[in-house]
């Protein structure tokens, strides 16, 4: 009895303050339906974003689709990976990258300016000059991880900027 008394105090506690698991960002109601634009048709930022917001049950309509004009509009502007060399094996190949993955995109909630927001993911990445083929689909998984990730962090952002008032920018994480 004692034991489920504390682990209900502590449930009430961390509840109370606000605690929320990582990853789970609750959408406002408002944000039933949103209109998705990409400058590159299909891209796979914008592949990863859709994915990421089924579980939220918000209906994406597409940017030539006339509908509503209180809609939130995400505009994803580019996507770029860059690398940047870290270390070299004693041979001089390359045996260590930093990958930087930058995103630029739009937000548009009515009745508000747009806000420009830009964020960059870095992963460290280790080549392997020997095992070419494993190393390549290796580097395949990284970037598809990374681009989740910046999908999860554009729903945040969009939660963030939804409860935010009309004249603040959108804050950076």
């Amino acid at each position: 009895m004692r034991n489920l008394i504390t682990c209900l105090l502590c449930s009430f506690i961390i509840s109370g303050c606000g605690f929320s698991l990582r990853g789970n960002y609750e959408l406002p109601d408002s944000i039933s339906q949103l209109r998705l634009a990409s400058a590159e048709t299909h891209s796979a930022l914008e592949r990863a974003l859709r994915n990421e917001l089924k579980p939220y049950n918000v209906d994406i309509i597409e940017s030539g689709v006339a509908g509503d004009s209180n809609l939130l509009n995400v505009y994803l502007l580019s996507d770029t990976l860059d690398r940047r060399l870290l270390s070299l094996f004693t041979t001089g190949q390359v045996a260590e990258y930093e990958l930087i993955y930058t995103v630029r995109y739009e937000l548009q909630f009515s009745q508000r300016d747009a806000q420009l927001v830009e964020f960059d993911i870095k992963r460290e990445y280790q080549d392997d000059p020997d095992a070419v083929l494993a190393k390549s689909r290796e580097l395949e998984l990284v970037l598809s991880e990374m681009r989740k990730q910046a999908a999860n962090q554009i729903i945040h952002q969009i939660s963030i900027a939804q409860r935010s008032s009309a004249n603040t920018a959108i804050p950076k994480i």
